[in-house]
């Protein structure tokens, strides 16, 4: 990766949800807002502070330009993209989420 670009695996559960009472609602039914997805950092470039490898993002799924290596399907993205980070990688226990 170069710059500030990361290379995410987006969720399998982004796809399909299901609703409090048990309707599945497909991933290509529009919704009234946007919605974000979360997705595992697979590499950084060398620029890329906040985020590491291992680490959970939150991103717009609208805003992505994806990616086929050895037939599996990652997101190219740019730092700034971020929305939060979910880390495990801080100390005392924290949950490590930060926006």
């Amino acid at each position: 990766m170069l710059h500030d670009r990361i290379l995410v695996e987006p969720d399998q559960e982004a796809g399909e949800r299901r609703s409090n009472g048990g309707i599945v609602i497909p991933a290509t039914a529009a919704m009234g807002a946007r919605r974000l997805s979360w997705a595992k950092v697979v590499a950084t470039g060398p620029h890329a502070r906040a985020v590491e490898v291992g680490d959970r993002v939150l991103f717009d799924a609208e805003d992505k330009a994806e990616v086929e290596v050895n037939a599996e399907v990652y997101v190219v993205m740019r730092e700034r993209d971020v929305h939060a980070v979910a880390a495990e990688r801080l100390e005392g226990g924290d949950t490590g989420l930060y926006l």
